[in-house]
């Protein structure tokens, strides 16, 4: 069934991650919430473990609306008694207008009357109007002439966890206190050991909602009301077996040694919040009391932490200037006492978070209510420090450096070419610039989702040896002052990444946990692309017509994805009309996110499966079961390595062994499209004699990576036997395939 999840702006991406981990498929982001395909299950879950969302609801029905006549008829058609008591009580939420009807009020009488009449019809009898916890909330909304009736199974929005016995004026909403730390990478932060600490913390939302976090306890366990108690098809057995799950996991989570510390200097504040703990059931785990802002100290032995507050921004202090003093003095406590940590300030007067006198790394934009908010968030490190340390030159003066202008001329020339022949190709996703100029060693990508967005990575080839260290920042600067100027992209859009030689086994090393994607657009699908945490952003732009070249060859085929990454050849193969296709790879991370690839493009089904596997091991597993694939994929890494893997992989050394195991699981007629980007392939056609191979490495290599024709190497390989005698010739000429 659908169910539409509402979060507040600028959470979408969050709410559609917790979705999928409560076991939906197909999500889809809007501006305000997030829609979905998933069982009964899935939204019970998202009632009980969703911390950013708002209401769970399941549509019934969207009808024509313009008029009352057009919305009592649509409201009319729905069988209610499938859903309410004839002797329960209801509430319903209207908004928005029609042509028709312009009053809310007007909306949810016409909705009623509908309702009722139905009832008394068929029953003789009518259920009541109860503003407070109805059996069933049901919610009406008006766009474009248009109605959706569904049911609201959060009942009261979810951001009320139940622990709050009083607020303070302006309390923080709770799934927004939860969006907070999920943006700062609080639950990474908790599982290394680090501390948390709020100095300004109000009734206690953040302390509260960081333990709860840390302890795996649902957010909505404290609930006892949820919309869909009285609602007829309430499966209550199903229900209690994820009340008893949630309470085992707690439990489970109890022992782990957690501190989170809020401090205010307010004495109502500190009283709330102790309250409020209280009801949580956190008490020895959350420590509140009432401290000053000069009285900050760490007290902690934790190596990590993270430092994060709601400071106020103009309602409970009025003058500027006290605001200001409040904010020079947490930065100063910042690098005073907690060097080293994260910090992260939310608030509704930007400007004042220059007082801090931290560059932020990261800033997000969040509402607290109808407050539009900035989230900056710092890394507590002297390299940061506004003011300690040597100033840069001014990127003006940079860019007038006789070698930044030589380095500016060729990016504009890149750019004018590149940009025309990508707004004629249709190409959201580009390679601008890769170090066409040796002394600037770069790659420079542009991403961009279709609809004027854009995003730029920076790939900073490590200087050789023999290059000066000196000279090598001094460019680095020229480089860097110049590129966001030529390309006008905001400071928060460029990412920088050092590309160094690779050791075995790192192509994928994590650098980050920021756990923040953004959704781009390639040719008609999109994908989701992390800037910060991999080196590798998700989205190998180099293999785009391999992509495309695989989506024309899957219609109609089964449709296999070895070491799929996230599953970008997938889409392609999906989108192309595979009938089925198999994604695997080792790591659980790409494989959801080839899952959320997959739902980007609402292509999710049960006919496109995934399996956690090393791939040469799961294809050994094959070996004697029936089950046969028509196209492959197989894009391997130079160097792997893992405990998980029976024995590490070199692709120029086991690539004949690779591709004989995958033949044998090849349909009659089918094919391998096998690419890989060693630099110093050499493809082994004596080990491959059993194949007509070919080339198509010059063929997929997109215009954009032209000046490096050796990016990768791609071949199409059709086996010329059977795989029974492919197998056969394999195991009585050399034994068992082994892999070194």
């Amino acid at each position: 069934m659908q169910i539409f999840v509402s979060c507040p702006p600028g959470v979408a991406d969050l709410t559609a991650a917790e979705l999928r981990n409560c076991g939906a498929t197909q999500t889809r982001e809007f501006k305000l919430g997030v829609q979905a395909e998933g069982s009964l299950e899935v939204a019970y879950r998202a009632c009980l473990w969703s911390r950013t969302a708002s209401r769970v609801l399941l549509p019934l029905g969207t009808f024509p609306a313009a008029t009352q006549d057009q919305l009592y008829e649509g409201v009319a058609s729905i069988d209610w008694q499938q859903h309410v008591n004839p002797k329960g009580t209801i509430a319903i939420d209207f908004g928005g207008s029609s042509s028709g009807i312009t009053h809310t009020h007007f909306g949810a009488l016409k909705t009623k009357d509908a309702i009722v009449d139905q009832f008394r019809e068929r029953t003789g009898e009518r259920p009541s109007v109860q503003l407070e916890q109805p059996d069933v909330r049901i919610d009406v909304r008006l766009d474009r002439d248009r109605a959706t009736v569904s049911l609201d199974f959060s009942g009261d929005s979810l951001h009320r966890r139940a622990y709050r016995a009083r607020g303070v004026a302006a309390p923080l909403k709770e799934n927004l206190a939860a969006t907070v730390l999920l943006r700062c990478g609080w639950p990474a932060i908790a599982e290394e050991g680090g501390d948390l600490v709020d100095p300004m913390c109000g009734s206690g939302t953040l302390p509260i909602e960081a333990a709860l976090m840390a302890l795996d306890v649902a957010p909505g366990l404290l609930r006892s009301y949820f919309g869909f108690v009285g609602w007829r098809g309430h499966d209550r057995a199903l229900w209690g077996r994820l009340i008893e799950e949630a309470r085992a996991r707690r439990e489970a989570a109890a022992s782990k040694r957690v501190t989170l510390r809020g401090y205010d200097t307010d004495a109502l504040a500190v009283r709330a919040a102790i309250e409020n703990v209280e009801r949580a059931k956190l008490r020895g785990v959350v420590h509140i009391e009432r401290r000053d802002l000069e009285q900050l100290t760490r007290q902690s032995d934790a190596p990590t932490g993270l430092v994060v507050t709601n400071p106020p921004y103009g309602e409970r202090i009025g003058e500027q200037e006290r605001l200001q003093a409040l904010y020079q003095t947490l930065g100063a406590k910042l690098r005073e006492q907690f060097e080293g940590w994260k910090a992260a300030v939310l608030t509704g007067n930007p400007p004042l978070a220059k007082a801090v006198g931290i560059n932020a790394r990261r800033t997000h934009t969040l509402f607290n209510g109808r407050i539009e908010c900035r989230l900056l968030r710092f890394d507590v490190t002297p390299g940061d420090y506004i003011g300690e340390r040597k100033p840069p030159p001014d990127a003006a003066e940079l860019r007038e450096r006789p070698g930044a202008q030589m380095f500016a001329n060729r990016l504009r020339k890149n750019i004018k070419s590149m940009q025309d022949w990508a707004r004629r190709e249709n190409v959201d996703c580009f390679r601008i610039y890769d170090a066409d100029m040796p002394e600037y060693a770069f790659a420079i990508d542009q991403y961009g989702n279709g609809e004027g967005e854009r995003w730029v990575v920076v790939q900073e080839y490590a200087a050789p040896k023999t290059i000066e260290p000196k000279a090598a920042r001094q460019r680095r600067n020229e480089a860097l002052a110049v590129i966001p100027h030529e390309l006008a992209i905001e400071p928060d859009r460029l990412f920088i990444r050092e590309r160094r030689q690779q050791k075995e086994g790192t192509q994928y090393e994590k650098l980050d946990n920021e756990r923040e994607y953004q959704v781009v657009r390639e040719n008609p699908y999109r994908f989701a692309v992390n800037f910060t945490d991999y080196l590798d952003t998700g989205l190998f732009l180099d293999h785009r017509l391999t992509r495309r070249l695989v989506g024309e060859m899957a219609k109609g085929k089964r449709f296999l994805n070895l070491f799929a990454y996230t599953g970008t050849a997938t889409v392609y193969a999906a989108g192309g009309g595979a009938s089925s296709s198999t994604t695997v790879d080792m790591s659980r991370t790409y494989l959801d996110w080839a899952k959320r690839n997959l739902a980007l493009n609402n292509l999710a089904g049960p006919e496109h499966g995934f399996v956690q596997s090393d791939c040469l091991a799961w294809l050994k597993e094959q070996r004697d079961k029936s089950r046969r694939w028509d196209l492959m994929f197989i894009d391997p890494p130079t160097h792997s390595r893992s405990k998980r893997m029976e024995q590490d992989f070199d692709v120029q050394r086991d690539h004949v062994q690779l591709l004989t195991l995958a033949a044998q699981l090849l349909a009659p007629g089918g094919a391998i499209v096998f690419s890989n980007n060693y630099t110093r392939f050499r493809l082994d056609r004596d080990g491959l004699a059993a194949f007509d191979v070919e080339d198509i490495g010059r063929r997929t290599l997109p215009r954009d990576f032209e000046r490096n024709p050796r990016i990768h190497a791609c071949y199409v390989l059709r086996p010329r036997a059977s795989a029974d005698a492919i197998a056969g010739v394999t195991e009585n000429s050399a034994g068992p395939v082994q892999l070194r």
